[in-house]
């Protein structure tokens, strides 16, 4: 099995800049720069087959290159307790244009709708189970609350694979296909 997500890379100028938040904090488990990106279209765990229909119905998504830039951070959590820590990509409605045409696209090649909301985001950090201390993310929220970077294009589409381990996920790029 395969385990595949659809992304876009920030530029390193970008990733240098989300870097520069990633500081102490209790319990957070930061991102290294090989697995900062947006998520467009998480798909999971894949056979073999499915993995090579994903690339062939990706490679003919026609799209611009979203032009989009990091505007805040936010959190989000399971069952009241924050699990993640991430930057706010904006403008949201290219990105999520993307997203409907990646999810028509994977409906094609076999591939479930997604269900949930789609928020562009950056993950810059994640927290287990217990690990979170509300006061500290809270604190580190308020004081990057004005995290801003310029204007950024986001020009290739990209197939990842993930691979877990017990020091983390490794985000292998599987394909990359240039967007308009």
């Amino acid at each position: 099995m395969h385990r595949l997500f659809v992304a876009l890379r920030p530029p390193p100028p970008i990733r240098t800049a989300l870097a520069t938040v990633m500081e102490a904090l209790p319990g957070a488990r930061w991102q290294d720069d090989d697995q900062l990106h947006v998520t467009v279209r998480f798909l999971g765990d894949v056979d073999r087959h499915q993995a090579e229909d994903v690339a062939a119905t990706l490679a003919n998504i026609a799209a611009p290159a979203p032009v989009v830039r990091i505007d805040g951070v936010g959190t989000f959590d399971r069952r009241g307790i924050v699990d993640t820590l991430w930057a706010k990509v904006v403008p949201g409605e290219a990105l999520a244009a993307l997203h409907r045409k990646v999810d028509q696209a994977l409906g094609r090649a076999g591939v479930a709708p997604d269900p949930r909301r789609y928020l562009p985001h950056v993950t810059l950090a994640r927290f287990g189970r217990h690990s979170a201390d509300p006061a500290a993310i809270a604190r580190w929220v308020a004081e990057h609350a004005g995290l801003a970077t310029p204007a950024f294009a986001l020009p290739h589409l990209i197939l990842y694979e993930s691979h877990l381990s017990a020091d983390g996920a490794r985000y292998e790029p599987v394909a990359r296909w240039p967007l308009a």
